[in-house]
């Protein structure tokens, strides 16, 4: 059985800004360079921005020895993520977008959905996650896990938006 996880970041930018940073290149090269802090191997694989909307694709690798412990029982090598993100066109109401992510060879599945909408203090990104693991005993713990890191992961991304937004545009 999957688990869901809904989580919300708060901007006090307006939509229109968050969404056209995200529409920059560059804001996604950045953030990659960011997590070669804890990565060494972060990459834009790809990337486009045009009237249909944002699609951006990151990999990141890492090593089996920086995952938990329980991650280390069913990954046998290094992980590699690819991430694939996208954001439909921009509409001041309510801009609907996914993410998902894979692994070579690994246990399991994690797929979301997202929506960035106004707010009287500036905008709100609603991020839905499910993960799915396929191995017996353990795949609620690894699912909670992966839910609990990607709330971590999200709480960074919102900060690292906020400072390069007030930096770049």
């Amino acid at each position: 059985m999957a688990r869901r996880l809904s989580y919300s970041a708060r901007y006090t930018h307006p939509a229109e800004k968050l969404y056209q940073a995200q529409s920059i290149k560059q804001y996604w090269d950045d953030m990659m360079a960011g997590f070669q802090m804890i990565s060494p191997h972060c990459e834009v694989a790809s990337f486009s921005s045009d009237e249909t909307g944002v699609r951006v694709v990151l990999k990141q690798h890492i090593g089996r020895d920086q995952l938990p412990p329980l991650a280390q029982t069913v990954m046998m090598k290094d992980m590699v993520i690819t991430r694939e993100e996208t954001l439909g066109p921009f509409d001041p109401d309510n801009t609907k977008g996914t993410y998902n992510a894979s692994i070579p060879a690994g246990p399991g599945s994690l797929n979301g959905w997202q929506e960035l909408f106004p707010t009287d203090e500036g905008c709100t990104i609603r991020r839905t996650s499910e993960a799915k693991v396929f191995v017996p005993f353990v795949n609620g713990k690894l699912e909670q896990m992966i839910l609990i890191n990607l709330v971590d992961l999200f709480r960074a991304e919102a900060e690292y938006a906020k400072d390069w937004i007030d930096k770049n545009l």
